[in-house]
């Protein structure tokens, strides 16, 4: 029963892009979405339900695959061909070069050097199914927003050719590979799968075709091509120096003795999930239409890489791999995070914000203590929610007041209540307390500190406070207002709302649910992985969080009660002048009337690009290059 719903959440999403890349018919294309979504969401919840109902018993498959692997290599050689035409259409032939190499290095290994074994290629355990959940439920919501807001889209974009069968096509065969890149355990599967979605990102981030589409899109192909290769490279030394094909497998080897490989298929997950020095293909792709950015950015595209570091975590603890991993991922949490503060773009601060937080959580696989490993999923739960829900809301946003600039959202709990409060939710899963991503830091940061590192300690630290700044400023322009705050009419579709209520139901209960997913998921995983536990979410850590909580909300709540029924006077608001009595004027000092204007501090001199960007960027460069030329270095002796 298990092996039923396996197949059919990584076949049937193949099957819905079929049927949406030849619907034109815009009602009958919203049929075919939302019925697709119910189907994926309800298997998805059933597998989950049958796993944890049988003990979560880790299940594992060994299928008999010829006809399936050589059906694998043709969708391979069909991708190199797109790639390839494409590449020379637009002359970036160093893509079409990476295309080639990598495509011919595992047609070479599969057809005539591949050691004949009985494989498990399919392998379920507690992280497998948070992963399936996150694809299932977030992915198709996604979509579920898509079928809406794309219509206003196609109005607002009227320059954008419509191209709605293909964009909704790419969005289930997306879902479709990140099924089968979590459900796999054959690492080759897991390339083939891993090489659909960084082909299908590229065609999402080029959907208008306009230049800098074009070349955001090949940015980030070759970028992923290159992480790629270094994933093929890796499939095949491990296959023919240790015979080894399978991700458990590698696993259960000794972290030291198969650096080389690790190090390249961290190489691979680092390049995917947009770390330093290769985080400005995700920049890039903000120039794609929102339901695009919402899925890269949470359920899928980045996610794959961060969930291939989380398997590699306790492999990479102590060795070369984990230092240039946990290195790179706490210099990316601070350098994005800083970054975020420098811009106004609502979709760029997210960008930045999930290349920061992504940073995190690759820090916390490159640690690769059960305390990290523990708070980098508990990190990747609440992130996918979070981030979608707020990728979604700024969307409809720009849809409804036709900016998506923070300064363009003074107000905005006055003009448009629905999507401000929405908007505060996201904000708030990403670092208030009793939200799982603060308390996913306050154990990450313990653990660091019980490792020594020092300097991770304090990327942490810094990183943190950096990001508590953004997030603040952007909370304070939505819940402030003036003079021109004047309620509007929302035009918000009703597919848009039914995903944004749903995330936004699911961060509050993920809220409350956190110590239970701690001890009934992923302490179990931690168990499996490491033989022991250690228990993270301690007596001291709840208390501590209540503390938080009561000093957030029930605070502000009290002292706004006690304001409201007590009849003090209030003092008028001292804005830069004599205040005229309406609140919203002043008088300055040159005697000149002017009207209260709200604004935020950018401080692009001291966190922008040329001043954090590039020196992170070489850093990164050299954290990268350093250790796989010692782990080669290694291998070759």
């Amino acid at each position: 029963m298990e092996l039923k719903m396996i197949l059919f959440l990584v076949l049937f999403p193949f099957v819905s892009a079929f049927f949406l890349s030849l619907t034109k018919n815009n009602s009958l294309r919203k049929a075919i979405t939302y019925t697709s979504s119910v189907a994926v969401i309800g298997v998805s919840v059933m597998l989950a339900l049958s796993y944890f109902s049988g003990g979560q018993k880790v299940l594992s498959f060994m299928v008999h695959t010829h006809e399936i692997d050589m059906l694998m290599l043709a969708v391979e050689a069909f991708l190199m061909a797109l790639v390839v035409v494409l590449s020379f259409k637009y002359k970036k032939y160093y893509v079409a070069l990476l295309s080639v190499a990598q495509t011919a290095l595992m047609f070479w290994y599969e057809l005539f050097k591949e050691p004949e074994s009985e494989l498990t290629h399919i392998y379920v355990d507690n992280l497998t199914i948070i992963m399936v959940l996150i694809i299932g439920i977030v992915g198709t919501l996604i979509t579920v927003y898509a079928a809406g807001y794309m219509t206003d889209y196609s109005k607002h974009h009227t320059d954008v050719k419509d191209r709605r069968c293909f964009f909704f096509a790419m969005l289930y065969v997306f879902i479709g590979a990140m099924f089968g890149l979590v459900l796999s355990s054959n690492l080759i599967w897991i390339y083939f799968f891993w090489e659909i979605t960084s082909v299908v990102s590229f065609l999402l981030i080029g959907y208008t075709r306009k230049p800098d589409a074009i070349s955001n899109c090949f940015k980030a192909l070759w970028m992923n091509l290159l992480g790629g290769l270094g994933f093929a490279i890796a499939i095949v030394y491990l296959g023919l120096v240790f015979g080894v094909t399978d991700l458990n497998e590698l696993l259960k080897m000794n972290g030291h003795g198969v650096v080389l490989p690790v190090i390249l298929i961290a190489f691979a997950a680092l390049v995917k999930s947009a770390q330093l020095p290769f985080s400005s293909w995700l920049l890039g792709a903000m120039v794609a239409p929102t339901p695009s950015s919402a899925l890269l950015h949470s359920a899928t595209m980045v996610k794959a890489g961060v969930y291939m570091l989380l398997r590699l975590g306790p492999l990479m603890s102590g060795t070369y791999a984990g230092a240039m991993v946990s290195y790179i991922g706490g210099i990316t949490f601070l350098a994005a995070s800083m970054l975020a503060i420098s811009v106004s773009d609502g979709k760029k601060v997210l960008a930045y914000s999930t290349i920061s937080n992504l940073g995190l959580i690759t820090a916390c696989a490159g640690v690769g203590y059960e305390e990290t490993i523990w708070s980098g999923i508990l990190l990747v739960i609440f992130h996918a929610v979070s981030k979608s829900l707020l990728f979604q809301t700024v969307g409809a946003i720009e849809n409804a007041t036709g900016s998506r600039d923070i300064e363009s959202m003074h107000g905005l709990v006055k003009r448009y209540p629905l999507l401000a409060w929405t908007l505060v939710i996201g904000i708030a899963g990403m670092y208030l307390a009793p939200f799982g991503m603060l308390l996913s830091k306050w154990a990450a940061l313990k653990a660091f500190v019980d490792s020594g590192s020092i300097i991770l300690v304090i990327l942490i630290c810094f990183g943190s406070a950096t990001t508590l700044f953004y997030w603040t400023k952007w909370l304070g322009c939505v819940l402030s207002s003036t003079h021109r705050s004047r309620h509007r009419i929302d035009r918000t579709h009703k597919g848009e709302w039914l995903s944004l209520f749903s995330h936004t139901a699911l961060m509050i209960v993920l809220c409350f649910a956190a110590p239970f997913i701690s001890q009934t998921v992923l302490m179990p995983y931690i168990q499996g992985v490491y033989g022991y536990t250690n228990e993270v979410l301690s007596h001291d850590n709840i208390v501590i969080m209540i503390i938080m909580l009561v000093i957030f909300f029930i605070v502000p709540l009290v002292m706004f009660r006690i304001s409201k029924k007590s009849k003090l006077k209030k003092a008028d608001r001292y804005i830069n002048g004599v205040n005229c009595g309406d609140q919203q004027s002043f008088v300055d000092s040159m005697g000149e009337p002017k009207t209260l204007y709200l604004s935020n501090w950018y401080l692009e001199d001291y966190f922008g690009e040329k001043k954090v960007g590039v020196p992170s960027v070489v850093i990164t460069v050299i954290l990268t290059v350093v250790p796989i030329l010692i782990a080669m270095g290694g291998a070759v002796k």
